[in-house]
């Protein structure tokens, strides 16, 4: 099960997401995300605190809007990865690609 919110502050969308991101919800994070840069948010901050397991789906749906976003001028900032999710992001390579923060706050202000 996967649980995912959407707010926005100062044209920024974060986008918290909480649950295990695996090939049969790695769908809705990408929807979610997607659904953020049609609406014009191209500063987003996907803070995955409560993730507590991300397959490579969910790094493919990662992927995937960094680069619609970074196509439309804008820029997504990862926050408060668990470690778990970390050592993926680390063992994938991506955490050489995304700006990872360890505060949400740090995370929007980084913009």
């Amino acid at each position: 099960m996967l649980d995912i919110r959407l707010t926005e502050t100062n044209r920024i969308a974060v986008i918290e997401a909480q649950g295990r991101v695996d090939s049969s919800t790695a769908g809705q994070l990408g929807d979610a995300l997607t659904s953020a840069i049609d609406d014009g948010l191209v500063w987003i901050v996907l803070d995955l605190a409560g993730v507590d397991y991300m397959s490579s789906a969910g790094l493919r749906e990662i992927v995937s809007a960094l680069k619609k976003v970074r196509g439309a001028q804008g820029d997504m900032r990862i926050a408060q990865a668990t470690e778990r999710v970390y050592d993926v992001l680390e063992m994938s390579g991506l955490n050489t690609i995304f700006r990872i923060f360890d505060s949400r706050a740090d995370a929007i202000h980084s913009f």
